[in-house]
């Protein structure tokens, strides 16, 4: 992947290296993604976004939602898993990132910073988001910072929003089967946005796509592997070791 769409996954706080060869046995890139582009104003998503959304950020939310320099939609396979472990995912992405880490594919680090805060910073980007609304089987994520779509470029100030819902079908046996989807928005003022689009070009609603997968392919990996290695559940998922 190249950087710029390695910092646009980045923005959703957990890209995987795409050049990197998972260890025997390590989850590989799920078949069958699908990803095309979202328009701006997807009215379910808005209409959901406006009921969900803790107060505080209703605004800041509409905002970017309403308005988005980049927006992009994803899906993949469905992942059979036990429910309460994909959940505990989707709240942990600080764990998740330490457990690619530890099956030696490489991964960025996220930092656990309290009630619900989570933060990145490489190469002078710079990310802090939270959760700022639920629904069932869904989380709506809301993110700040910087990021530097290539390595010439200026920082580009963002806002992100970020809405993953996993309807599951249980499938017996306390499994269900989850069917992630990621709905993506990332804004940044008129002028920041001339320069990352003068960078970008043509690709920018592919490299939109590219990090709204890596998204997924993110929490999949991890919930898929544990299922097949529950035996190694502890050890992948626990605190870092001091």
């Amino acid at each position: 992947m190249t950087r710029a769409g390695r910092s646009l996954a980045v923005l959703f706080g957990c890209a995987l290296s795409a050049t990197a060869a998972p260890p025997d046995g390590a989850p590989h890139a799920m078949p069958g993604a699908s990803m095309t582009p979202m328009a701006p104003a997807a009215g379910p998503a808005r209409l959901t976004l406006s009921e969900v959304v803790e107060p505080a950020f209703r605004d800041a939310v509409a905002r970017v939602v309403a308005k988005p320099t980049l927006s992009a939609r994803g899906t993949t396979d469905e992942v059979v898993c036990t429910p309460a472990v994909y959940d505990w995912l989707l709240e942990h992405p600080d764990r998740v990132a330490l457990a690619w880490r530890r099956l030696k594919v490489p991964c960025v680090e996220i930092t656990d910073l309290g009630n619900g805060r989570f933060a990145w910073a490489e190469d002078g980007s710079e990310l802090v988001w939270q959760t700022v609304g639920r629904f069932a089987d869904g989380v709506v994520w809301y993110a700040t910072g910087k990021v530097k779509p290539s390595a010439v470029g200026p920082t580009v100030p963002v806002r992100a929003v970020v809405v993953v819902s996993h309807p599951k079908r249980p499938t017996g046996d306390g499994l269900a089967a989850v069917r992630p989807v990621v709905q993506a928005y990332v804004h940044t003022d008129s002028r920041a946005a001339s320069v990352v689009m003068r960078v970008l070009g043509p690709t920018a609603p592919k490299l939109a796509q590219e990090g709204a997968e890596q998204l997924l392919f993110f929490f999949n990996g991890i919930a898929r592997y544990v299922q097949a290695h529950p035996e190694q559940t502890d050890a992948l998922l626990g605190p870092p070791k001091r």
